[in-house]
């Protein structure tokens, strides 16, 4: 009897263990421990499916949610990580006629929180014009007038370890935290989402802002060459595509002329310039401020300590005109003024610092004295009303719930896995031409804010005018400017432009 038993609980077991193998029964682990206070699961298994309306321009768009996750699985059906995402569908419409987008942001380590409530989704948090209007809590969100769900379909994905994806003990999570790692892991999801939804016929878009410009470049070349998926689109919000270009690197002279449009935008935007330069119109100064920068600075640059000291003064006296920073600190700085740096300086005799991410918001340190500010303005302004409107949105209007912290941007992905570009500067747009000569319809739109100090204009314009593209594909790519900074769309007339600017690119990307 004794011998019985054990054997018919031995082939229980093994019953089990094929099953949890192949992913029919959750396995339980230490990242998915059972929940024993009678709340939700950490990981549901089932995706929530939700009915809305918004209005655009007067018209009422129906449209449904699908919240939930997607396991990414190895051929033996072992479950590796859960993304989680978050797709709109506008119903009644043909897919085979319809675009979708999937969009992502960057960090490494944020989740899709900014573009999915910033400007994208159905639903956004009201936008922040400046230091001077920023949100007091409690926060709520507002229908988004501008979204793009009028034109495209929407997936919002998370990559691993982010909002509420993460890998399970079947992998290292390490595996998902580095360029290669993390584009293989979105891709393999985009094909999977693809496949399950019937999407293949569809017109197909990523649209990446930040560090999500660099996995979207990465993308659009995996996607064609590991999975034969050719996009129609790419949109890069705030593009970083070429590290040298945006690194305060020693003996990298290359990022202080492409900083210093950016530099010249935010104090003309504070009214820190000389009088007679900050007269001036904006784009007509950045104009000046661009090709002296390529020209005379670059070539002073390059000189090195053999620059004479004639030539010297008058570069210190035009960063001077340029920036309003003391010819002094100009002096001191060796005539290489570093972002953190300048965040401190610009204002300091007003007792106040300037954002990174955009240069327009302003606070104030403990003390003035110090060589960089305690903390970024134009992100404290955003982080909590984000953050307080996703928690609220999944459970209240999506229904889905679940224990589990939604990861806005961690550190939890660090250190971030560079070793393909092991010794040199991450470079995307290299693949990001290959895609382009190797699908001629694929086109990319790139959105750049003047007040960007992260992922500065004038770098991304540099990199875009040194990717190698061929003559008969250089119509392929079309630029936007705003007067906000990395998140243009938290400055209403910048979301607004942006959205039409981004449903004319799609227009004219799609096969009529």
């Amino acid at each position: 009897m004794f011998s019985d038993f054990y054997l018919r609980t031995r082939v229980v077991c093994t019953l089990i263990a094929l099953a949890s193998l192949i992913g029919l029964i959750p396995v339980q682990t230490s990242a998915q421990a059972p929940d024993t206070t009678g709340g939700p699961a950490l990981y549901p298994d089932t995706v929530v499916t939700t009915e809305h309306t918004v209005e655009v321009d007067g018209a009422t768009i129906r449209y449904t949610a699908e919240t939930g996750y997607l396991p990414l699985r190895a051929e033996d059906g072992t479950v590796e990580a859960k993304m989680f995402y978050i797709a709109y569908r506008k119903e009644g419409s043909d897919r085979a006629d319809r675009p979708v987008t999937f969009a992502f942001n960057g960090g490494p380590g944020s989740s899709s929180v900014w573009l999915h409530l910033g400007a994208l989704g159905p639903r956004r948090v009201p936008v922040v014009s400046d230091s001077t209007d920023v949100l007091p809590p409690p926060y709520n969100l507002v229908d988004n007038e501008h979204t793009w769900l009028d034109f495209t379909d929407l997936v919002f994905i998370d990559p691993v370890t982010t909002g509420y994806s993460r890998s399970t003990q079947a992998v290292d999570e390490d595996r998902f935290h580095g360029f290669e790692g993390d584009i293989e892991s979105v891709a393999r999801f985009i094909r999977l989402y693809t496949t399950r939804n019937e999407r293949w016929s569809s017109p197909k878009f990523l649209a990446g802002e930040s560090y999500g410009t660099v996995r979207a470049a990465g993308l659009a070349s995996e996607l064609q060459d590991r999975h034969g998926m050719y996009l129609n689109g790419v949109v890069l919000v705030s593009a970083v595509l070429n590290y040298q270009a945006n690194a305060f690197d020693t003996g990298n002279d290359l990022v202080y002329p492409l900083f210093l449009p950016t530099y010249a935008a935010t104090a003309h935007y504070h009214n820190a310039l000389p009088p007679e330069t900050q007269q001036r119109n904006l784009r007509d100064l950045l104009d000046e401020v661009e090709q002296w920068a390529t020209t005379d600075y670059t070539v002073a640059l390059m000189q090195g300590d053999a620059l004479a000291d004639a030539q010297r003064e008058r570069v210190i006296d035009r960063l001077h005109q340029y920036t309003g920073l003391s010819r002094e600190f100009i002096a001191d700085a060796n005539l290489r003024v570093v972002d953190r740096h300048f965040y401190k300086e610009l204002l300091r005799e007003r007792g106040l610092t300037v954002g990174r991410l955009d240069s327009r918001f302003t606070a104030q340190d403990r003390v003035d004295v110090g060589a960089r500010p305690e903390f970024d303005p134009s992100y404290s302004a955003i982080l909590g009303p984000y953050t307080a409107t996703l928690n609220s949105y999944v459970r209240e209007e999506l229904d889905f719930e679940t224990d589990l912290p939604y990861e806005i941007l961690t550190g939890r992905v660090w250190p971030w896995d560079y070793e393909t570009f092991e010794n040199r500067y991450l470079d995307v747009a290299e693949p990001l031409r290959q895609a382009i000569h190797k699908n001629p319809a694929l086109h990319v739109h790139v959105a750049s804010g003047y007040y960007d100090v992260a992922t500065p204009y004038f770098a991304t314009d540099y990199v875009l005018d040194h990717m190698g593209l061929g003559e008969a594909y250089r119509d392929n790519v079309s630029v936007s400017y705003y007067q906000s900074g990395h998140m243009m769309y938290v400055y209403d007339p910048s979301l607004e432009r942006f959205t039409e600017n981004v449903r004319g690119f799609y227009q004219n990307a799609v096969p009529r």
